[in-house]
């Protein structure tokens, strides 16, 4: 026990009350022993450290703070580089304002494009999500202080997600909804991990001795504590004796004077109470002395201009009909579209940001080289029809050359704490679509929205452009796309399909009871539609470019490619070399291909450069469900 001196000096109602917060955001201290408090703050897109009355839902404000891109939008970029530069400003900006531990990064697998909270997470993929998730945690941590990976784990859902029981089958538990995590705590080691609301296979995940000692400690080597999320402690005493360090937020009194009675009665022993507490001891000091050695201050222009680029890389280009992109200097553009004014740029609840300010498409416009003939919101941001309104819109689009048209969706349909109901654009913004379109044919949309939506209207725009939800700064990086000031290189994250229908778990996503079963199994995302054969409108890791690419000179060993990538277009541009790894007529059934690599490579025009992307020992394994352990697929 690395604190073993200073525990044994504790009493036993100090060993308790440590374990359990103070107030809302910070833990107890021990002034008499030198224990000093910390500060935890939401961060999964950037710092939000509450100023005045706390609470954890995001309703009360917070200080300033840079708002990046969100994890859905930066997942598109398939480049963890710019993930650890992201991660180190939110980290200098948590330190700068005494945070010791960041909740975030947020990696829960996209089960169901439905899910409220899908703005938060990365990806369908384990894999993609976890090295995403993996460059972070560095980038966080390299500040001294912690990040807190979360949801631990099978967390798919917002409705009854504090009632709710993940049914999973331990091969898909292991190949699909943890995976992400053992990379990033493999690769990354964070200091701290957020368990999840929900039960597991019938135990809440924050007592799940499964999950948090056999798994997260004993399999993966984690020695770091483990926090709930806030309000997500049902038995704290059985957490405790199985693997759950610190209760969140302040449980009060009767918290501590139970914890206490657990041990008194023989619920629990001591040494289960002494051995969470060595670990929040460790958090506790290591991130102190971090934030005690801090300037308490940081470049907030500097990371203003990390979170356009973040934004602008990660943007996805998903038509483009007869090169109608990039947009020439002078073109005489209308701009439509109640987003161009008030931006949806990030997601609703505690992620929410207090952005240190936020550059709107309008403001954006009169410095991006284009000629602007004016602005209409075009339709009202709930959804009701106003005629005036698309009038006004229809007149405008006929003086331009190319109409913007900024659609997505409101702030109500993707938020912390409730699902979408539906993947729909709303009805409103869909009729002035068609009835733009039918005014002036050159009509580009660009749309913001943190997930996936149905494009039944594609037909009715010539070019779409996916912003997701660019942080404070994605109004300008989606103009340095449109003008070809940098050409787009952003690949879906996660599958865009026809119809809701389609999807795999459509018959058991947020149903009737707190049972969820999880009876698609592996088959999530692409690795459903791909093995199905069901036709999907924009598959994963799809994106177009301004330049084109050619592959050449593969070679494939089981320990890694190594392939030449030449840019055979006019302009330079960067490509993202996907990885894929099938078994055909595999004796054990699996999805017919699964990402195991990738690689982001910048060429100019007419440049080649040989890339290498290593399969590591997770490219070849499965869980053998009759050994109860990891095996290889022999290839």
């Amino acid at each position: 026990m690395k604190h073993g001196d200073l525990v044994s000096r504790m009493t036993l109602e100090e060993k308790c009350a440590l374990l359990a917060g103070k107030d809302v955001w910070h833990t107890r201290e021990i002034p008499r022993l030198n224990i000093p408090a910390i500060t935890l703050s939401d961060g999964p897109s950037g710092l939000r450290k509450q100023a005045g009355e706390s609470d954890h839902l995001g309703l009360n404000p917070s200080v300033p703070a840079t708002c990046f891109p969100t994890a859905a939008t930066v997942a598109c970029s398939w480049d963890p580089a710019l993930g650890e530069q992201i991660g180190q400003a939110m980290g200098e900006e948590a330190a700068a304002q005494e945070v010791a531990v960041l909740l975030g990064p947020g990696l829960n697998t996209k089960r169901s494009p439905l899910c409220g909270r899908n703005f938060e997470y990365f990806s369908e993929d384990p894999y993609l999500s976890g090295k995403m998730a993996a460059s972070y945690v560095r980038g966080i941590q390299s500040n001294g202080i912690s990040a807190c990976p979360k949801h631990f784990a099978v967390n798919s859902q917002e409705l009854r997600r504090m009632a709710s029981d993940s049914v999973v089958d331990e091969r898909t538990l292991r190949e699909l909804y943890l995976t992400g995590f053992e990379i990033v705590v493999k690769e990354a080691k964070p200091k701290t991990i957020m368990s999840s609301y929900n039960l597991i296979n019938g135990t809440y995940a924050n007592e799940n001795r499964h999950l948090l000692m056999d798994i997260l400690r004993g399999e993966w080597g984690f020695d770091g504590a483990v926090v709930t999320d806030w309000g997500g402690s049902n038995d704290h005493a059985l957490g405790v004796q199985n693997g759950s360090t610190l209760e969140m937020p302040a449980p009060g009194g009767d918290a501590v004077r139970e914890l206490m009675q657990a041990v008194q009665s023989g619920k629990i022993t001591e040494a289960d109470v002494d051995a969470r507490l060595d670990e929040l001891l460790t958090l506790v000091f290591d991130t102190h002395a971090a934030v005690q050695s801090h300037s308490r201050t940081f470049d907030a222009d500097a990371h203003h201009a990390l979170a356009r680029r973040a934004a602008a890389e990660s943007i996805v280009l998903l038509k483009n009909e007869n090169d109608l992109l990039p947009l020439a200097e002078g073109a005489k553009v209308a701009v439509i579209g109640d987003f161009a004014q008030t931006p949806r740029y990030q997601g609703a609840g505690s992620s929410a940001v207090n952005s240190i300010k936020v550059d709107t498409f309008l403001d954006c416009l009169k410095e991006s080289g284009l000629a602007s003939v004016g602005f209409a919101p075009g339709f009202d941001r709930q959804g009701k029809p106003d005629a005036a309104k698309q009038a006004e819109a229809v007149a405008l689009a006929q003086k331009a050359e190319v109409v913007l048209l900024c659609l997505g969706l409101d702030e109500i349909k993707e938020s912390e704490g409730l699902d979408r109901g539906d993947m729909r654009l709303a009805d409103n913004q869909i009729e002035l679509l068609k009835t733009v379109q039918q005014a002036n044919p050159n009509t580009l949309v660009v749309l913001s929205a943190g997930a996936s939506l149905e494009t039944p209207w594609l037909k009715h725009c010539r070019t779409l452009v996916y912003g997701t939800l660019g942080g404070q700064a994605g109004a300008g990086a989606m103009l340095d796309v449109l003008t070809g000031k940098v050409n787009p290189s952003g690949k879906l994250a996660e599958t865009w399909v026809n119809a809701y229908a389609d999807t795999p778990a459509k018959d058991n996503f947020a149903g009737p009871g707190r049972m969820v079963q999880y009876r698609e199994g592996l088959y999530v995302g692409y690795r459903y539609y791909q093995t199905a054969g069901v036709p999907v409108a924009f598959p994963f890791g799809y994106g177009l470019s301004y330049t084109s690419f050619a592959y050449s000179n593969l070679q494939a060993a089981s320990n890694g490619v190594t392939l030449t990538v030449t840019n055979t277009g006019k302009r330079a541009g960067a490509e993202i070399v996907q990885l894929y790894v099938a078994k055909p007529g595999a004796e054990v059934f699996r999805p017919a291909q699964e990402l195991k690599g990738f690689a982001k490579v910048q060429l100019q025009p007419g440049e080649s450069k040989t890339v290498t992307i290593p399969l590591d020992d997770k490219a070849f394994r499965y869980w053998n469900t009759k050994t109860d352990s990891l095996s290889l697929i022999h290839i």
